[in-house]
């Protein structure tokens, strides 16, 4: 008997071609490259037809092991051993020629579950509201899965016996005018890697995670433990960031280090490739969302009391930032709700929020407008909501816009970076140039007709569903 890694085996069950079996206590630690065992049956028993075997991984080193047996029988019992990733189509296609070549008589798939790493922010930005939903998604697969970061995730909500959260933790010291996180993240990366096995880090947001995660993974093939690393790019640490001169050689390095590299839209591919010199293959892996929770809901007790006299009901959610123009939507809203009556809620905080709140102070056409802050279930609010605007400077992908599609809204954006492949001008919403709100207004009313809105919400929602977990999760598994 041969053996490909550590293993601790038990016990064996050898099946005769007389119908006779016999038990076989073989208690014994294999290690690998040290021990094979030989074990010598009794000649009276008759002609093996198959044997059944017992053990598990469970050893200090970790490792995964596959046992090949050598000797003569008269149907070949077929061991594979794989991980969960590999249980696609084209692996089942495969399996299954295997089985019309060899046709054993019995089959023994032993299906294995990977230890995952996710680095990410913890705020409500893209990136980390997409790597949060991931890794709760593989745990529910029974991958384990740890999450490192500075704070707990904001959609990780729930912990299961294979859903971990590791803090990073630092301290100031009078020496740094800024605390060394990137140090201490990637000390943080190292002692997790060693502790848990981990064997993928999933690295969303390029700095400074992705750069953490390539010295951490130097680090560790000093000491012989090789680690994986999957980078996801999200936009702006691409876009904009990312550009930055003073990054761009650290970004550069950080991409290259990487074994695998994703990007969530085709704009965000061309822009990576147009700003930073890497030439190996990229990924493109769309967001997406969980339409358990992003579903039109019955709020009809809500919608009545934010729009008594049956108002349309504009949203727009963000973080408050120049690049996502809050102006523009103001602006939009005034020449909208001078054709009809409309209400215009703002969902978020950040910088540009107090400007726009003064603005709206001396106009009397925004008095409908409210501020409602960062909101928990964003879901509720889209699900009496008529219209979402998202006049963005910049979008590599746009999940707001999509979760406002999942709730049945149809969406006005830019047809900046990813937007136009999440909103499909004319179906879903309509797309315009940055900064044309004399057409994203016009393009508003007509999504509001009553002739028209029903059609719209009902597009919306069905190009949506492209964008399911069950579509998207299975790419990334086959990159682990």
């Amino acid at each position: 008997m041969y053996i490909s890694g550590n293993l601790s085996m038990h016990k064996m069950k050898v099946h005769y071609r007389k119908g006779n079996s016999q038990f076989l206590n073989v208690k014994h630690s294999f290690i690998l490259g040290r021990d094979t065992k030989v074990i010598d049956l009794k000649g009276d028993k008759g002609i093996i037809q198959s044997i059944d075997m017992w053990y598990d991984t469970k050893n200090k080193a970790g490792r995964k092991a596959i046992v090949s047996l050598y000797g003569r029988c008269q149907d070949i019992s077929l061991y594979l051993l794989v991980y969960y990733k590999f249980l696609e189509p084209t692996f089942l296609e495969f399996f299954y020629s295997i089985l019309l070549v060899f046709k054993p008589q019995y089959v023994h798939l032993c299906i294995i579950y990977m230890n995952i790493g996710i680095i990410c922010y913890p705020t409500f930005g893209g990136s980390g509201v997409v790597a949060t939903e991931l890794g709760k998604a593989l745990a529910a697969q029974n991958h384990n899965i740890h999450f490192i970061s500075y704070d707990q995730p904001v959609r990780l909500d729930v912990f299961t016996e294979n859903l971990f959260y590791h803090e990073v933790s630092f301290n100031n010291y009078p020496l740094f005018k800024y605390a060394p996180y990137e140090i201490a993240l990637t000390s943080k990366i190292v002692d997790i890697v060693k502790v848990h096995k981990i064997e993928v880090l999933h690295v969303h947001y390029a700095i400074p995670h992705a750069a953490a995660a390539a010295t951490a993974k130097h680090i560790l093939a000093r000491e012989g433990i090789k680690i994986k690393i999957v980078t996801t790019l999200h936009g702006t640490d691409i876009t904009l960031v990312g550009k930055d001169k003073s990054y761009e050689p650290v970004v550069t390095y950080s991409l290259q280090e990487s074994d695998v590299v994703t990007a969530v839209s085709e704009s965000l591919k061309k822009d990576t490739y147009s700003f930073f010199n890497y030439t190996g293959e990229i990924h493109v892996v769309p967001n997406f969302i969980d339409f358990q929770r992003f579903n039109k809901q019955p709020k009809d007790h809500f919608k009545k009391g934010i729009a008594p006299n049956s108002e349309r009901i504009l949203v727009h959610t963000s973080n408050f930032r120049k690049v996502k123009r809050v102006p523009d939507v103001l602006a939009i809203y005034r020449r909208v709700a001078a054709k009809i009556p409309a209400k215009l809620l703002l969902i978020g905080d950040g910088p540009e929020r107090a400007s726009i709140e003064a603005e709206c102070r001396n106009c009397d056409i925004c008095k409908d407008v409210i501020f409602l802050g960062k909101q928990e279930a964003v879901e509720e609010i889209l699900s009496i909501a008529d219209l979402f605007l998202i006049p963005s400077e910049t979008e590599s992908f746009g999940l707001a816009a999509l979760e406002a599609m999942a709730c049945e809204v149809p969406v006005i954006s830019t047809n900046t970076g990813g937007l136009p492949e999440v909103n499909i001008d004319g179906l879903t919403g309509y797309t315009s140039n940055i900064g044309d709100v004399d057409k994203m207004a016009a393009d508003a009313l007509t999504i509001l007709k009553d002739e028209n809105l029903a059609q719209f919400k009902a597009q919306a929602k069905k190009h949506s569903l492209k964008y399911q977990l069950k579509n998207i999760l299975p790419l990334y598994q086959a990159l682990y």
